[in-house]
C-alpha cells in the first residue's frame, strides 16, 4: 500500500483528491492537513510514502512546508498547483526546494479526469522508482564549473535534451554548466502543461546560465548559443528553408500521452541537422524519446542517458537504453561535459 498524505486548506479540494484516489486499491490515504504546519507535523507522525501538497495555504504555505519537510523528515512530495503565472512560479520554486513533481488543478470535468489519471500514475511511479530518490530530490544543485570546449565548426549542429518528472532540478544541473559560446542551439523538451510553467522554467535557467535560455516562439529564427524550451501544450519542431532554420510550434494530438513530446522534436531535428546532433535524456516516466533517440543514433548522432543511480525517475532513460538508442550512460553531473565533448567531436567531423 502507498501511504498518502493530502495537504490543502480547502475541505472541498481535500475531498476531491480523496475521491480521485478512492478507486486505487494500492493507495491508502493515511491523513490530511489544512496547512503547511499540520503537514510538517503529520509527515513526521504518520510516515507517509507520498505527500500531495497545495501551494497557497494559511499558517504555513506549501513552499515553507516543502523546505521544512525535506530538511527534517524527507518524503516525496507532489505539488497540486493552479494553472496561473504565479502558480507556475511557485510550483517551480517548490521543485527547487525538493518537491519531486506537480499536477495542475483544473475545474473542467475533462481535465479533472485527466488530473486523476495523472496523479495516480505519478504516485505509483514515484513510489516504485529509484530507492535513492530521497537523496536525489533533496540534493542541492551541483554547482560545478562551466565546461569549456574548443570549437572549429563548419555546418549546422543541434543539441537536444529531453526530460519529464524530476526534470527541472536535473536541468539545473546541466544547462548552467554549458558554455555561452556553444556553437549550436539547444532544444529542451520538458513535459509540462500549459499555463506558464515552461516560461518560468526558462526564466529560472536563464538567470543561472551563460547561455540565453528562453521559451520557444513559433516561427522564431534559431541561433547557436541559445536554449529553446518547448512551451506546454504544443510540440516543438524545427524546419529549414532558404538556409534559415526556424522553430515551428504545432498544436495537435499528444504523442505518448504528452505534449510537447521528445520524439516529435527529435524527428524534426534529424531533417535539419542529420548526424550533427548530440542528444541527452535525463529523467522521467514512460518511454518518450526512445524512438527519436534510436533514429538519431542510427543516423550517426551521439546519444546520452542519465545513469540510474543519479536519475530521479529512470523510466525514460531506461526505455531508451533498452531500445538500443543510447551510446553513453553517464551520471547527471557528467552530462554537461559529455555534451560538450561530443559536440567538439561533431565539429571536428566525427
Amino acid at each position: 500500500m502507498i501511504r498518502t498524505l493530502i495537504v490543502d486548506d480547502s475541505a472541498f479540494m481535500r475531498m476531491a483528491i480523496r475521491s480521485m484516489l478512492a478507486s486505487s486499491q494500492d493507495i491508502k490515504i493515511v491523513g490530511d492537513a489544512r496547512n503547511g504546519k499540520e503537514a510538517v507535523e503529520k509527515a513526521k507522525t504518520l510516515h507517509p510514502d507520498i505527500v500531495i501538497m497545495d501551494v497557497n495555504m494559511p499558517v504555513m504555505d506549501g513552499l515553507t512546508a516543502v523546505k521544512t519537510i525535506m530538511n527534517t523528515n524527507p518524503v516525496p512530495i507532489i505539488m497540486f498547483s493552479t494553472l496561473t503565472t504565479e502558480g507556475s512560479k511557485e510550483a517551480l520554486e517548490a521543485l527547487h526546494l525538493g518537491a519531486i513533481d506537480f499536477t495542475a488543478k483544473s475545474d473542467s470535468h475533462h481535465d479533472v479526469n485527466k488530473a486523476e489519471k495523472e496523479l495516480i500514475n505519478k504516485i505509483r511511479n514515484i513510489h516504485s522508482s529509484n530507492p535513492n530518490i530521497l537523496r536525489l530530490i533533496n540534493m542541492r544543485v551541483f554547482k560545478g564549473e562551466v565546461v569549456r570546449g574548443k570549437w572549429k565548426c563548419a555546418g549546422d549542429f543541434g543539441v537536444l535534451i529531453g526530460s519529464s518528472t524530476g526534470g527541472p532540478s536535473s536541468l539545473e544541473q546541466v544547462i548552467p554548466r554549458l558554455p555561452g559560446d556553444l556553437p549550436a542551439p539547444v532544444f529542451v523538451v520538458q513535459h509540462m502543461p500549459e499555463g506558464g510553467f515552461c516560461r518560468q522554467l526558462a526564466e529560472r535557467l536563464n538567470f543561472m546560465s551563460e547561455l540565453e535560455v528562453k521559451e520557444a516562439r513559433n516561427n522564431e529564427k534559431v541561433a547557436a548559443g541559445v536554449v529553446y524550451v518547448a512551451p506546454g501544450g504544443c510540440h516543438m519542431t524545427v524546419r529549414k528553408a532558404l538556409d534559415v532554420t526556424r522553430i515551428k510550434l504545432i498544436k495537435s494530438q499528444p504523442v505518448h500521452a504528452v505534449m510537447p513530446a521528445v520524439d516529435v522534436t527529435a524527428e524534426s531535428m534529424l531533417a535539419v541537422y542529420g548526424k550533427n546532433i548530440v542528444a541527452s535524456i535525463l529523467t522521467g516516466m514512460g518511454f518518450d524519446g526512445a524512438s527519436g533517440f534510436k533514429k538519431i543514433r542510427d543516423a550517426g548522432g551521439f546519444t546520452i542517458a542519465c545513469s540510474e543511480d543519479t536519475c530521479v525517475i529512470f523510466g525514460m532513460p531506461k526505455a531508451a537504453i533498452e531500445a538500443g538508442a543510447i551510446d553513453f550512460v553517464k551520471p547527471i553531473f557528467k552530462i554537461p561535459e559529455e555534451i560538450v565533448t561530443k559536440l567538439e567531436a561533431k565539429c571536428n567531423g566525427k
